[in-house]
């Protein structure tokens, strides 16, 4: 096979700074991040507008680009705040503003019509006259929705305008309800899915109870294991890079704004590695290097499934039995620094003197690291290192990069 011509975009979550430098140093060509209103996800710490300038230029000068989510669905009360959120934004130069809701679109066109406009997976776009008619209202890409198959995806870039960009989600959560959009939050807790608040009522457990058998519950299972009936598992197509690309899929998107500054890293570079693999010697047979499919399963994940790209949900429910998340590995501190003799690093989680590590660099496999001997910021010896943000230095010959991460098995 040629030579790929043009690589698909790896976009990023960045749910706060730490995050969005992570997400940077392990090769994101874009991330996408929310203001304190306005996005789908309000429990991340997000980025007041004020500090969204600062959040941007770090971006640029890491040549990524920044696309800031407004995709919540705005009652009447909050559409007259929507206006000069919109000028807050384009002042901070973002590179796309990402939308739900129609009427956002016009007022998008209308206060920042410098700003390139994302559709949101909230619109539920489903086929190619939706996209076309997005497109003549102004939209620069589309994000379809998450139910569709990639054969379908493959048609709507076949029937649209080769302008019009197409972003598709490649890993993490899957939400049960359509395109996103769900009551179910609503109705149990008030929290409003739909404007950012979804208390993911979805992964809990559940129970039967009959009519005269007051406070007796009854398990809802499927097997001895039961099963958490709206629990679905994580999306992973890392194993399927040719097949995202041959549908003409522009953007790969992460799910995971909630998620860790490890999360978004480790999976950040899983993606680039083997998107890079692939762009540089593409053949029919291609399968990402073990290590890196080993990678996604090192962060907190529910068992994978490839979502509806390829399986007949019918054959193949896709429901998480474990229903909470696995975590068998946890970042143990972050590489400030290296001089060949050192690593100066500073802690996440605690570890000690006598336990291997993984030290994990961008676009690498992971190497193992025996920790020796370790330091205090003044050089005193320790044997642990118990306390959150501890700077600290390791005997190692290594020199790896500001950035890298160390880390264990739990």
């Amino acid at each position: 096979m040629d030579r790929i011509s043009k690589k698909p975009e790896i976009l990023s979550p960045a749910g706060d700074m730490e995050r969005l430098k992570a997400a940077l140093y392990y090769g994101a060509d874009a991330v996408y991040l929310g203001a304190t209103e306005f996005g789908m996800r309000a429990a991340p710490a997000n980025f007041p507008l004020d500090a969204m300038h600062n959040a941007v230029e770090t971006a640029h000068k890491a040549g990524a680009k920044v696309y800031l989510t407004c995709n919540t669905l705005p009652r009447n009360a909050e559409i007259d705040r929507l206006p000069a959120f919109l000028e807050q934004a384009a002042a901070c130069k973002v590179d796309a503003l990402i939308v739900a809701d129609l009427g956002v679109l016009t007022l998008c066109k209308r206060y920042a019509p410098q700003i390139p406009v994302h559709i949101s997976t909230q619109a539920g776009v489903v086929n190619y006259a939706a996209a076309r008619m997005l497109y003549d209202l102004g939209a620069q890409r589309i994000v379809p929705a998450r139910e569709l198959r990639l054969s379908e995806i493959t048609e709507i870039r076949a029937k649209t305008p080769k302008e019009l960009e197409i972003e598709c989600f490649v890993h993490g959560a899957m939400c049960v309800s359509f395109s996103g959009r769900c009551l179910l939050s609503n109705y149990l807790t008030g929290r409003d899915a739909n404007r950012g608040a979804c208390a993911q009522p979805c992964r809990w457990s559940y129970a039967l109870m009959e009519e005269t058998r007051d406070g007796q519950y009854f398990p809802i299972t499927e097997d001895a294991n039961g099963t958490y009936i709206l629990n679905s598992r994580d999306m992973c197509m890392i194993e399927h890079i040719p097949a995202l690309m041959e549908a003409g899929i522009d953007s790969f998107k992460i799910e995971g704004r909630a998620k860790s500054a490890y999360y978004t890293a480790v999976v950040t570079n899983a993606y680039r590695a083997a998107v890079d693999a692939y762009c540089a010697a593409p053949a029919k047979d291609w399968k990402p290097e073990s290590w890196i499919v080993e990678e996604t399963r090192k962060v907190s994940f529910r068992d994978y499934c490839t979502g509806f790209y390829f399986d007949d949900p019918l054959k193949e429910a896709h429901i998480s039995f474990a229903g909470g998340y696995r975590r068998p590995w946890e970042v143990c501190a972050v590489v400030t620094k290296s001089d060949g003799e050192y690593l100066y690093v500073q802690q996440r989680n605690k570890f000690s003197v006598g336990e291997t590590l993984e030290l994990l660099e961008k676009g690498k496999a992971p190497q193992m690291l025996s920790v020796e001997a370790m330091y205090t910021e003044d050089g005193k010896p320790i044997t642990d290192a118990p306390h959150p943000m501890m700077n600290l230095r390791i005997r190692c010959t290594l020199c790896p990069e500001t950035g890298a991460l160390l880390r264990k098995q739990t």
